[in-house]
């Protein structure tokens, strides 16, 4: 078939990889975000899926909203047969949807109907999920409710961050999303409705969705923390500064901490919350790069009883 594919970031970049060593399928342009500012330099710098496209020497579209005319109608002249879509980063209109003979398919990193949304990972972690997984599902204008083609599975370790895990689920859904293009050329699969229980939504995580209260259990906290990680990036305040927590680890056995209080010794930092203490493993500081909780706790000398979130 021929494809265009359409994404934006790095976790992306597998399933385009995938579709253009396939050999069975021509991926004749890549759609993706506009250049977006980066560094410190704050210069305009090209997504993931664009530079590795550049390097196949595939062409390259970027409108800076997918109604735009001059996009419908590059797409119309292309004229592909599917287009196969993972991360995107924008709501596809009527107009678009309507030019592939086969639709767009989405790679989306839940097992639909649960988590349907931006952040379906980060959402899996904090709701302490021990399961999830990658569906492909045919796009129509309702959020993530399309039929799906095909699924896979993924446990959830105990000490995943959501950054960890979505790179698992990146390349495993890519094999599934180069699968799902083979079915669909060769009649093989047909999408089955997705069900109407066990819908549940998965926005995006909020700056402020990361702040930690350290009134709620270690394993929420630690929930918040891994499913933070790598963003937004879960914080606390320290002496009316933020303090980003990068790793942290429960302590069942330790309870006399009050929530939020510090205790600090040689090689560890404990900090209590609404059930038991947590250990801080790893933190970054307010303009400074993430560094060992314990080196951390010597530079700023915490006094006893010095709490966090204060």
């Amino acid at each position: 078939m021929k494809l265009v594919f359409a994404g934006t970031p790095e976790v992306a970049v597998p399933a385009l990889d995938a579709l253009i060593a396939s050999g069975r399928h021509d991926v004749a342009a890549v759609v993706t975000r506009p250049d977006a500012p980066a560094g410190r330099g704050r210069r305009l710098v090209a997504s993931p899926v664009a530079q590795r496209a550049q390097e196949a020497g595939i062409e390259v579209l970027k409108p800076a909203r997918p109604r735009d005319e001059d996009f419908l109608a590059r797409l119309h002249e292309i004229a592909p047969d599917c287009c196969p879509v993972v991360a995107y980063g924008a709501l596809l209109p009527k107009a678009a949807l309507d030019i592939p003979a086969r639709g767009w398919v989405n790679l989306h990193f839940s097992l639909l109907p649960a988590w349907r949304g931006a952040a379906p990972v980060q959402h899996a972690i904090l709701a302490g999920d021990e399961m999830t997984g990658a569906s492909t599902f045919q796009i129509e204008e309702g959020l993530d409710s399309g039929p799906v083609y095909g699924v896979i599975t993924e446990h959830v370790r105990p000490t995943d961050t959501s950054g960890d895990l979505l790179t698992r689920l990146a390349f495993a859904g890519a094999g599934l999303l180069a699968a799902t293009m083979d079915g669909i050329e060769d009649g093989t699969l047909e999408a089955v409705p997705q069900p109407a229980a066990g819908v549940t939504m998965a926005p995006k995580i909020t700056v402020e969705d990361a702040h930690v209260d350290w009134r709620t259990p270690a394993l929420r906290v630690d929930r918040i923390v891994r499913g933070c990680t790598p963003a937004p990036g879960a914080w606390t305040l320290f002496r009316g500064e933020r303090l980003k927590l990068v790793n942290v680890q429960p302590l069942p056995d330790r309870t006399e901490l009050a929530p939020g209080e510090l205790s600090a010794g040689k090689n560890h930092v404990y900090a209590g919350t609404g059930s038991h203490a947590v250990e801080l493993h790893w933190v970054q500081p307010q303009g400074k790069k993430p560094m060992r909780a314990a080196d951390w706790a010597r530079g700023v000398r915490i006094a006893p009883g010095e709490m966090l979130g204060s």
